[in-house]
């Protein structure tokens, strides 16, 4: 079977290469699974530079997220048991994992449906406990992470104001519902935000970027606000002022979503109920930007690990596609 390989840690369009390997050998509770569409996640790029948290032996294959198919040709999504990850013909995931793939979703978006937006609906639901009629404001918005967010929060009843860079990504942020767009690049993001709320501030902010975007995050919170850290894309993690919550009155939640697959894996099964019923009412859609074929998957991760992607690239196989 083709896969991409990690040889040595670098940037991902220097150092992924294809080759022909065999294909994967499941361990015990494991499932060979056909990837029908690979989903790219910011971590595959980490993966690939040696600074994700997780660091499997080289050589590995990256590829956090899928749609895969098992022998008995029942569609599902799954984590790959790490280092036989998704960009490959074929990869390996642990069976107690396997989630059924929505039926309103094609494979790419059932690929992209995973961890963003399980980590959206922990952030919001379980960590945050986002109330129909609060304000939540939504860093990266138009990213694959943050647009997730957008959707889950309008679905929650929640107004949602979206900070984005540049104008192609404001464009986008407005098309998944955002209420109040702001192009950091070309305004004052902490003013905007308090002219859009009368000064109250956000209710609940979900950052995934970190750096100054949580910075500009304690400035805008408002009384009894929620301020969700979920990554730190923007590569600056902040070093929070306590006291400053103190007088705010703000809480700072961390959200590590893969705990849960551990620590109470029940939740990821409801979560994974509710975001198939949402799904199939169209109140949730994976934004797939860009489709690429498993030969383009290098250069994509690459695209991914610039920031110069809105929604998510999906590497989607031929036969699949076919």
């Amino acid at each position: 079977m083709q896969a991409w390989q990690v040889h040595e840690n670098g940037e991902p369009g220097e150092v992924l290469r294809l080759a022909d390997v065999a294909r994967p050998v499941p361990g015990d509770g494991q499932v060979l699974l056909r990837v029908r569409a690979a989903n790219i996640n910011f971590p595959d790029a980490l993966l690939c530079r040696g600074q994700y948290q997780v660091r499997p032996p080289l050589p590995f294959t990256p590829g956090v997220e899928i749609c895969g198919e098992t022998e008995d040709g029942r569609r599902v999504i799954a984590n790959p048991a790490l280092p036989h990850g998704g960009f490959a013909e074929y990869a390996v995931a642990d069976v107690a994992t396997l989630l059924p793939a929505p039926d309103a979703l094609d494979d790419a978006e059932a690929a992209a449906l995973h961890i963003g937006y399980q980590t959206g609906w922990f952030g919001l639901h379980r960590r945050a406990v986002l109330e129909a009629g609060e304000t939540l404001l939504v860093h990266a918005a138009a990213g694959g992470v943050g647009s997730a967010a957008v959707q889950l929060g309008k679905a929650a009843g929640a107004t949602v104001i979206g900070v984005v860079g540049g104008p192609a990504k404001a464009a986008v942020a407005r098309e998944l519902g955002c209420d109040v767009v702001i192009d950091r690049r070309a305004e004052d993001v902490v003013a905007a935000v308090k002219q859009a709320t009368g000064g109250r501030g956000a209710d609940v902010v979900y950052d995934p970027v970190g750096g100054e975007a949580y910075a500009q995050s304690a400035k805008v919170v408002a009384f009894e606000g929620r301020i969700i850290v979920v990554g730190f894309a923007g590569g600056t993690i902040p070093s929070p002022a306590l006291n400053h919550a103190l007088v705010k009155n703000y809480s700072i939640m961390g959200l590590h979503w893969g705990l849960y697959n551990t620590k109470n894996p029940k939740l990821v099964q409801h979560c994974h109920e509710q975001l198939t019923e949402l799904a199939a009412r169209g109140a949730i859609k994976p934004l797939v930007s860009e489709r690429v074929p498993l030969s383009g998957a290098a250069a994509a991760v690459q695209k991914v690990a610039d920031g110069l992607t809105t929604g998510r690239i999906a590497v989607v196989m031929e036969e699949a596609a076919a």
